[in-house]
């Protein structure tokens, strides 16, 4: 078996149309990590691993009375991975490609090709230095309660929903980086049935990685759907999602720019839940006080 080869330092094809920030953010972290030589060791050392495991799944097979069945699964899973480690930077990446081209697909057919959250963010900050979005935090100083509580929630939207993208697209880079250097040394345990465990695991935390891009892209597909997905349709209908009706225009995009970091921030958690296959109960409780809060908020500020 050899090292890595050249192809791990190059984006593949289904790399370089992703359109996401979070997206490129990875495409870039994983460049720095093959340049630095962390794949290429990575995987030689994992093909040492690789030869004991195989080994200790033949040791498995004669500890059983000399299963043949145990004794040609572990030379098959010899074999699958050991392909996967000549190839393991083309093969990670192609695996991730697919579900970027999935996730753009969606977002092609339903939002136009763009970002909705990233589009969101600018028309959000384009709002406020026409609209002088200082003079809505004047309640702050007043010290009227409803003008105090419609400052906060205005500042806390306005500010939550940057930090919350920045972290989303830091977590995904972070996940998916540890998922890409440790991948050699974990898959390399496969052959051996003591450890094959800690690979299945992997693979499933290489699941719900890739899902969280899916999701994103389906959050704005849904956003664009129901036509919420830039300021100005928010500002247009005068509600969100049919919550917050009457409340003032800054305040509007406050609110809303809540709802939508907390759809960012729950992509993780629910894409663990997807691939886990116990989303029912969680996508129920998180509806149902979101739903209840919106309405409560909303009515505080009715005119």
């Amino acid at each position: 078996m050899g090292g890595s080869n050249a192809a791990e330092h190059q984006f593949d094809v289904a790399a370089q149309i992703a359109m996401f920030y979070f997206q490129q953010l990875f495409n870039t972290a994983l460049g720095g990590i093959d340049a630095g030589g962390a794949t290429a060791g990575a995987v030689q050392v994992a093909e040492y691993v690789l030869l004991a495991s195989l080994l200790f799944g033949v040791y498995e097979a004669w500890a059983r009375g000399g299963d043949t069945r145990a004794l040609g699964a572990a030379a098959m899973r010899y074999f699958v991975i050991g392909l996967v480690m000549l190839n393991y930077g083309t093969a990670f990446r192609g695996v991730n490609g697919m579900f970027n081209n999935v996730a753009n697909f969606i977002d092609n057919s339903t939002a136009g090709g763009g970002d909705v959250f990233a589009n969101w963010m600018g028309d959000l900050s384009t709002y406020w230095n026409n609209n002088n979005g200082m003079q809505a935090l004047w309640g702050m100083i007043t010290g009227a309660f409803s003008g105090l509580l419609e400052s906060l929630l205005l500042l806390v939207g306005y500010l939550v929903f940057p930090v919350t993208y920045a972290l989303f697209s830091l977590f995904y880079t972070l996940y998916g980086s540890i998922l890409y250097v440790v991948g050699p040394f974990v898959l390399a345990l496969y052959p051996a049935f003591g450890f094959g465990q800690l690979a299945r695991t992997y693979l499933i935390n290489l699941m719900i990685f890739n899902a969280w891009g899916l999701l994103y892209s389906i959050f704005g597909a849904l956003m664009a759907a129901i036509n919420m997905n830039s300021v100005s349709t928010v500002l247009a209908s005068d509600n969100f999602v049919g919550a917050f009706n009457g409340v003032s225009g800054s305040l509007l995009l406050g609110l809303a720019s809540i709802l939508l970091s907390l759809c960012i921030a729950l992509i993780p958690f629910l894409a663990r839940r997807i691939v886990e296959g116990d989303v029912g109960t969680t996508m129920w409780s998180v509806v149902s006080t979101t739903v209840v809060a919106a309405r409560g908020v909303g009515s505080l500020f009715k005119k």
